[in-house]
């Protein structure tokens, strides 16, 4: 169990998350104006007459986004509700031209109900993080303050694309630790875990650093032990995996002073300064009573049958945790790269592809993935696999056919990067093709393999004496030696095979 030390004995963290996505539709939660929101596009351009509150404007519930949200409580195991009731939630802020936001009422049955996350936790083994609930809201529009000395501004974009609020459940009833987060990694872990399934489920892109997923995360401690919850603070809006840990390891002494010193931890909205890596006071906390919700009577009972949440489910793709699962069962990938290969739907369906159900195929065509091919993103993509782009799309045929080349011992890996790189300069043809045009194959001849490696050997006495007083790792120098001496073509397998023998 994770535990800070403070002056009186060691402390434990309760943390709860408030996680917002934005939902990933062509057009708002209750009007057709765009919702592709993006910084670059000019202030307000993508605004109806219900966004900007408009009097006599009715609100139009998008049901794509009603979808989204089912698609996502079904990757939990969730409780979707059949019927839920959207709420106003009463407050007065600029970039709120309704002087409310339309919202899910709380203690009412929202789209989506109670489930879990699986993580790891910090023993090492799985653990559900429980979810209250994650309901539809609308976004509220931007404020800008940095255009003018004396005034501010309100970009109306932004406002009213749909939003998924998803909050883990804290059960009172329940002192154990296995059902919410009591350390930052574990806070971490379920952050990345939610933002893998959204963009798994195409819900939300999730971008963290766009504002797309931002988190507001509660903190209270308690001395270890102790079966009492205290007062929680709430740090609103955070949009970093680092700052969310650092703002949760500060918050938590922070708390833990105040309580040894004598005091009590007023159930505070902080802010944190990014700079300076601290928490302060923004204001008393308002309690959930303050905003006043009631029913919103332009819009009718939210309904989803049976057969709606029948055919999303048939619909739903692979999820991330079962992927990896399927990769290090199935391949014999290591978690290390189950969990790269699917960081991202894209990279997913691109391994997958290039598999072609081949097991061999597998470490090898992860590796080049991994340590080659996502470091030149402009060249490759799902949807984008013929040759007809700028830059020159690398397919997952080519790093196929590149792999089973390896494989099969027409080319070594040092001749496989050749390849590539011509590739990434624009070169056609498949790596086959481009191989036979600059006669780049794998010399697999041993006579010649042993004639280079008797050159080199001749040419350095004092690192053989060396290797043969017991410093065995001269043999990689060899190995360089004799790649470089025969251009890089030798058969790596041929050249250790020879050196070994010769170096008895």
């Amino acid at each position: 169990m994770y535990t800070i030390k403070g002056k009186t004995g060691d402390w434990e963290l309760v943390i709860g998350l408030e996680t917002h996505v934005e939902v990933h539709s062509q057009s708002k939660l209750f009007s057709g104006a765009s919702a592709d929101y993006n910084p670059a596009v000019k202030a307000n351009t993508q605004v109806s007459f219900v966004d900007a509150a408009m009097p006599g404007m009715l609100p139009v519930l998008n049901r794509e986004c009603v979808n989204q949200a089912v698609r996502f409580g079904l990757a939990i195991n969730a409780e979707i509700s059949r019927r839920s009731i959207f709420a106003r939630k009463q407050y007065f802020y600029p970039d709120l031209p309704q002087g409310y936001q339309i919202s899910q009422l709380p203690g009412v049955p929202p789209v989506v109900g109670r489930g879990y996350l699986e993580i790891i936790g910090d023993d090492g083994n799985p653990k559900k993080i429980l979810i209250e609930r994650a309901h539809l809201e609308q976004d509220a529009a931007k404020n800008k303050h940095d255009m003018s000395p004396t005034k501010s501004f309100v970009d109306l974009n932004r406002s009213g694309v749909a939003l998924l609020e998803i909050v883990t459940f804290l059960d009172t009833k329940n002192s154990g630790h296995n059902s919410y987060i009591t350390s930052p990694d574990e806070a971490e872990k379920y952050l990345r875990g939610v933002q893998e399934i959204v963009r798994a489920l195409g819900v939300s892109n999730a971008n963290m650093e766009e504002g797309s997923m931002r988190a507001d995360v509660n903190v209270s401690v308690r001395p270890a032990g102790e079966k009492e919850f205290r007062n929680r603070t709430e740090t609103k809006n955070m949009v970093s995996f680092k700052f969310i840990k650092n703002a949760i390891e500060f918050e938590a002494k922070r708390q833990i002073e105040i309580y040894e010193s004598g005091g009590a931890v007023s159930q505070d909205t902080m802010r944190y300064d990014q700079n300076s890596g601290k928490t302060s006071v923004a204001r008393s906390k308002e309690d959930a009573l303050d905003y006043r919700y009631f029913p919103d009577p332009d819009l009718l009972p939210l309904v989803i049958t049976d057969d709606e949440i029948e055919k999303i489910r048939a619909h739903l793709p692979e999820l991330p945790a079962a992927r990896r699962a399927r990769y290090t069962s199935e391949f014999g990938l290591s978690e290390y790269d189950a969990a790269r290969l699917t960081e991202s739907a894209d990279i997913s369906k691109w391994f997958d592809v290039a598999m072609d159900g081949k097991k061999e195929r597998a470490k090898l065509l992860a590796n080049w993935i991994i340590s080659e091919l996502s470091a030149h993103p402009a060249h490759w993509s799902v949807t984008n696999t013929n040759h007809e782009h700028e830059p020159r799309q690398i397919t997952p045929g080519d790093l196929r056919e590149l792999v089973d080349m390896i494989l099969a011992g027409d080319i070594s890996g040092k001749i496989a990067k050749d390849i590539f790189i011509k590739m990434l300069d624009g070169e056609t043809g498949t790596p086959r093709e481009i191989a036979q045009r600059h006669n780049l194959k794998q010399n697999n001849d041993a006579g010649a393999i042993a004639a280079a490696v008797d050159s080199v050997l001749a040419a350095n006495t004092a690192q053989v004496a060396e290797y043969k007083s017991g410093k065995l790792g001269m043999l990689g120098f060899f190995v360089g030696a004799v790649m470089k001496q025969t251009g890089g073509t030798a058969n790596p397998k041929a050249v250790n095979e020879i050196l070994k023998e010769k170096l008895k």
